[in-house]
């Protein structure tokens, strides 16, 4: 028989509140001293100086219980503006909008521009032909006509779109600036694999209406008229409202539902309004007639007709349909005549102007109030100085003589020696207590997104029990980060508790770094904590852009064509996946010119050999390798294994040994510092693993310059520490959309070598066929540490897959060397690619929707010229048992060494 599991949830609160119960803290303190001391200690009266102490103690810390129990604002609450709630934490409109993604979404873009009315979206109708006997692509449809028509295919290009847009009552030239901001708004938030290409206005269609309508006796004629003047042209064209967060939720929506969208200048747009204000199809009399008889004031309609305007026979009609994208006008030839009774009214069409004017004006001044409420209120805080503490000492009756009045001068020497003996023994408990307020007081901190802290151990000085001084030795009284080190320094293993606060943090936004830090600990070993921890720091400090923007591309057009390149303007996919993994620099660069020289020379015996140096953004080199080698695969395996050594190496142990005068040569865990014969002093990069010192694998990477103190060389230990884990990087990433690479549309002449190639198998073996629509090649350097790692590429392709939008599909390649890593440039193919790319991005961005074709044919030489470089593996004579086994060869995933 199966047994019902009870459900297990984790509960909101697990407070007791006992540590507010003065009575249950005293009660539950002498239980404890009878279990220790019952047969010592039998009187517990509350004149027993030892309750005294117990009941101070209970009191304290139903003090430290009421901070603990005040409003989470109150606590998160700080004197220094820097370090208010606001900066802290991430506010609902900067994490719960998302950049567009449906049509909804882009309307709502493009009404948020002053003088869009209403636009929307449809599809770009593009075909392509295909001949899969040449594999060749065309626009024309009658290019391939002589082929067999089994061998001839098409296919519709995909992410393409027009949009109809609805203007104001605008000026020609006003309506061409508009495109240009359409198009300008639309390409800073476009989405993956799309594209913007004709931008139309809706067709007008004009309409007569003439009706004879009676009014109420005590009716304004002329604001009756201007009602319904505006009723028919909401009617015929609908508007969409902006709403204030108020009214948002007012109408019942929630957070959630509000902030769902683009984030708009104007306010926000109701979903289901907007839904709704689309072009009408038919335009029917009667609802035109109903729309009148709502407006205050009408009485009744004696008469009313509709029809073509300008047509010779004015026909009454009682629907009339309209093309898509097509909008109604109510033309000049429309006729309103109003009656009160049988009393003809004479309409002043100056005061009509001025009703519709006034009109408009309150519709503005809506949508300025719904903009000037766009974001829910983060409830303030009082700044209560949670951390603040003060002795216990100074509550205690005046008869202990431990206050701040102290022992009269009559008290005799033992007496006085008694007082300081309670004085010390209390200071444990004020220090522990204190240490606990201190704590309580960066809450804030330690649950903030930005990087402020790098404890998570605090301690406060005691400062105000009397005569300190005569109980404690070089006490730290005004420093309390000393303090904090000389207590807790040993216990503070704060990157494993700084990786538990974030992960808390990550858990809020569903985000996790499991899979991650498991992988980095096979690459890192016990700088693993330090690095993973970075990662999380970045991710979260980002979030709102890692978040925002996971769909959205990069901007093809910006404003400053500098934009393109040595920039961070990349798609946001690229910025989460680097944020995910730990991918330092995401701008889009060339990534062939590193930090890493590796270059060739010829040896003493005529062979070419490769060496590595690493130089610094000052074009400084700041460490060398030791060995020469047959093949870059070699170099490359050592440079990164001195990385390691000097990412491993700890700056906390680095500052302790230079605390005082060091005797050379000094080992800190894996950097030997030695002198010169003339006295300067340098430093070495060293394996551990190795135990002796003459062995010539036991120093692995030097630093080629001298310094004449030890301060300089402790610095200069401390700085390239500091480079290679926080500016030392050779990864990135290129995303191409193949979209963006299409021929002109424009051309149905379009060269062939414009087009992207297909496979030369057939169509019927090259799925799919379309090499456009939705698909992206991703660019990655092969060689670095991370990357020329099976296991981490595995993990990276995982990660890839899963951020990208399920409908796209990637192509992924791990490329090429560095600048000047071969011969010839030619061979290069990152190079090569890199300097197509920027070329073609340059050019591109200077068209409007014409294809720079040189540039392009360069481009798509390049980017099918990438061939994959996968990690070495290198095949040993198995008789000779002193070789090392490494790099394990893989089917299809290895390129093989020499022997």
């Amino acid at each position: 028989m199966s047994v019902l599991k009870e459900h297990i949830s984790i509960p909101k609160k697990v407070s007791s509140k006992d540590d507010l119960d003065f009575h249950y803290l005293r009660e539950l303190g002498i239980a404890y001293i009878e279990q220790l001391g019952g047969q010592l200690w039998t009187d517990y009266n509350s004149h027993d100086p030892g309750i005294t102490i117990l009941e101070m103690l209970s009191y304290a810390i139903t003090d430290l219980g009421m901070r603990l129990d005040l409003p989470i604002t109150d606590i998160l609450a700080s004197n220094d503006p820097s370090k208010d709630i606001n900066s802290q934490f991430f506010k609902a409109s900067e994490v719960l909008p998302t950049s567009p993604i449906t049509e909804i979404d882009y309307r709502k873009l493009f009404i948020d521009i002053k003088g869009v009315k209403n636009c929307w979206l449809a599809k770009h109708e593009k075909t392509v032909y295909a001949n899969c006997k040449d594999a060749k692509l065309s626009y024309d449809p009658n290019a391939f006509n002589t082929i067999p028509q089994g061998q001839k295919k098409s296919f519709e290009l995909n992410g393409l779109y027009d949009l109809y847009v609805d203007y104001e009552d605008l000026e020609p030239e006003e309506i061409e600036e508009i495109e240009g901001q359409i198009r300008s708004k639309y390409h800073q938030n476009r989405n993956l694999c799309e594209d913007l290409i004709d931008i139309h206005p809706v067709d007008k269609y004009p309409v007569k209406v003439c009706a004879d309508i009676e009014v109420e006796a005590g009716a304004d004629e002329e604001m009756v008229h201007a009602l319904v003047l505006n009723a028919l042209d909401k009617y015929f064209s609908p508007s969409v409202n902006f709403y204030s967060i108020k009214q948002m939720m007012d109408k019942g929506y929630g957070s959630l539902e509000i902030f769902d969208g683009p984030t708009l200048e104007h306010g926000f747009i109701d979903n289901k309004e907007l839904s709704e204000a689309n072009l009408r199809s038919e335009i029917r009399l009667s609802d035109i007639m109903q729309l009148i008889m709502d407006v205050p004031g009408v009485k009744l309609i004696k008469e009313i007709t509709m029809g073509n305007c300008g047509e010779v026979d004015e026909g009454n009609e009682w629907v009339m349909c309209l093309k898509p994208f097509e909008k109604p006008l109510l033309c000049s030839k429309s006729v309103f005549n109003y009656k009160k009774g049988l009393l003809p009214l004479s309409i002043n069409k100056a005061q009509v102007s001025k009703y519709l004017e006034e009109l408009e004006a309150q519709e503005e001044a809506s949508i300025i109030a719904a903009s000037q409420d766009k974001d829910i209120e983060i409830p303030k805080g009082t700044y209560l100085k949670t951390d603040y503490y003060t002795t216990i000492q100074n509550d205690f009756p005046q008869t202990y003589g431990i206050g701040k009045y102290g022992l009269p001068d009559r008290a005799t020497v033992a007496r006085k020696s008694q007082a300081k003996q309670l004085k010390a023994y209390l200071l444990f408990f004020d220090q522990i207590l204190g240490s606990y307020f201190k704590h309580l007081g960066q809450v804030s901190q330690l649950l903030s997104v930005n990087r402020n802290l790098t404890k998570t151990f605090f301690a406060q000085a005691i400062d105000d029990i009397k005569d300190l001084d005569e109980i404690v030795n070089n006490y730290p009284m005004n420093d309390d980060e000393l303090l904090t080190n000389e207590l807790f320094e040993e216990l503070d293993n704060n990157f494993q508790r700084r990786n538990e606060i974030l992960d808390h943090l990550l858990s809020r936004f569903a985000e996790r770094f499991s899979e991650y830090t498991f992988i980095m600990k096979l690459l890192y070993g016990t700088a693993t904590d330090e690095m993973v921890l970075r990662s999380k720091e970045d991710f979260l400090k980002e979030y709102k852009v890692v978040s925002t923007n996971r769909g959205k591309a990069f901007n093809l057009h910006p404003e400053n064509p500098d934009e393109l390149w040595d920039t961070s303007n990349v798609s946001g996919f690229q910025k989460r996946v680097a944020r995910l993994l730990g991918v330092k620099n995401y701008n889009r660069r060339h990534l062939s010119r590193s930090f890493v020289d590796l270059y060739s020379l010829t040896n003493s015996q005529g062979n070419k050999v490769y060496r590595w140096r690493i130089r610094n953004a000052d074009n400084t080199i700041v460490l060398s390798g030791t060995e020469e080698y047959y093949d870059t695969y070699l170099a490359n395996r050592e440079m990164y294994f001195a990385i390691l050594q000097v990412i491993q190496t700890s700056p906390y142990k680095i500052e302790a040994a230079f605390q005082e005068n060091i005797t050379v040569p000094l080992v800190v865990d894996n950097i030997q510092v030695h002198q010169s014969n003339s006295g300067k002093y340098s430093y070495d990069i060293i394996n551990p693993a190795i135990g002796d010192k003459n062995h010539p694998d036991w120093i692995v990477a030097k630093r080629y310059s001298y310094y004449g103190s030890q301060e300089t060389v402790k610095n200069s230990i401390l700085d390239l520490i500091t480079f290679l884990k926080e500016v030392f990087t050779e990864e990135g990433m290129f995303l191409v959309e193949h979209i963006l690479l299409r021929p002109d549309i424009k051309d149905n002449n379009a060269a062939e070598n414009t087009f992207l190639p297909i496979c030369d198998e057939g169509c019927t073996d090259c799925e799919p066929l379309d090499p456009y629509s939705y698909r992206v090649s991703i660019v990655l350097p092969g060689y670095t540490m991370r990357f020329s790692n099976t296991d981490f590429r595995n993990y990276m392709e995982k990660v890839i897959k899963e951020e990208l939008p399920a409908h796209v599909l990637a192509k992924i390649c791990w490329v090429g060397y560095r600048e000047g890593e071969v011969d010839d440039p030619a061979d290069n193919e990152l190079l090569q690619f890199e300097d197509a790319y920027k070329d073609y991005l340059e050019a591109k961005t200077s068209l409007d929707q014409e294809q720079p074709e040189p540039e392009l044919i360069k481009l798509i030489e390049a980017l099918m010229g990438l061939n994959n470089v996968y990690p070495v593996g290198r095949l040993f004579d198995c008789e000779d048992e002193n070789e090392e086994l490494g790099g394990k060869v893989i089917l299809g995933k290895t390129n093989l060494g020499s022997l």
